[in-house]
């Protein structure tokens, strides 16, 4: 049986956003203070391709705090590969802790598709 998951992701877990900077080949996450245009915010720091800012990530609240003056500093489909990435990661990662074997496939679209099989471990 196949069920279709819409997801809205906030970033509470460290290890499954260090697996997605992983996989997009990017740093892993250093828990900081990073200087944003106008401000400061604390939390894990993460490098974006083409960014002049990093994205700061709170895993205690899920927010995410970032600057690029509309685009001007940065390309937001970076942040939107990181959300979807990091969505993946924890997905695959609690279905595995709860014993169910995962396959992902990349689509032509860019999306990526997990199939969850109940019970079989991987």
């Amino acid at each position: 049986m196949s069920h279709i998951v819409t997801i809205q992701t906030k970033i509470r877990d460290a290890v499954a956003l260090a697996a997605a900077c992983r996989r997009l080949g990017l740093a892993e996450p250093v828990h900081g203070t990073a200087k944003l245009f106008a401000s400061e915010a604390t939390g894990q720091i993460v490098h974006l391709p083409g960014w002049n800012y990093p994205v700061v990530i709170d895993t205690a609240t899920g927010e995410i705090r970032y600057d690029t003056f509309n685009g001007a500093w940065g390309d937001e489909k970076e942040l939107h590969k990181l959300l979807q990435r990091y969505a993946a990661e924890k997905a695959a990662l609690e279905a595995r802790r709860q014993g169910h074997s995962v396959v992902e496939q990349q689509l032509p679209d860019g999306s990526i598709k997990l199939t969850i099989q109940v019970g079989g471990a991987s």
